[in-house]
């Protein structure tokens, strides 16, 4: 996957999400991604190279460095419990969607009960 295919299809889930939506807080060049005013995900090419922040647990986050050359510590974000996906490499769409929602219902778990928007232990399962 190149940069924009990472980046398109990073988007095209968070936005698939319940209650997520798309903020420019940082200017055009930083697309933020937040559920009820909290942000799981960012994406930019501010860097010179395009990159997907999501939220990640601690221990989720050092494995998925340690497996994947692609998945680094989160760009300018705290590096323990934030990482950064870049293109060209071993990930796939599939993983790429899985990372967001994980992202996504990390940040659905600390919010109050009464303004999530899914219940993060139930979702997505049938």
């Amino acid at each position: 996957m190149n940069g924009e295919e990472l980046q398109r299809r990073a988007a095209t889930r968070a936005l698939e999400l319940p209650g997520s939506g798309l903020t420019h807080p940082f200017g055009e060049e930083w697309d933020v991604y937040k559920v009820r005013g909290k942000v799981f995900m960012l994406q930019s090419a501010q860097s010179g190279e395009p990159h997907v922040t999501l939220k990640a647990r601690p221990e989720d986050s050092h494995a998925l460095r340690e497996a994947y050359a692609d998945i680094r510590p989160g760009y300018h974000m705290n590096k323990k419990h934030w990482i950064s996906l870049y293109p060209d490499g071993a990930l796939d769409p599939e993983f790429v969607d899985d990372l967001v929602t994980e992202s996504y219902l990390l940040v659905v778990a600390g919010l109050p009960r009464v303004q999530r928007p899914v219940n993060p232990e139930t979702f997505g399962q049938s």
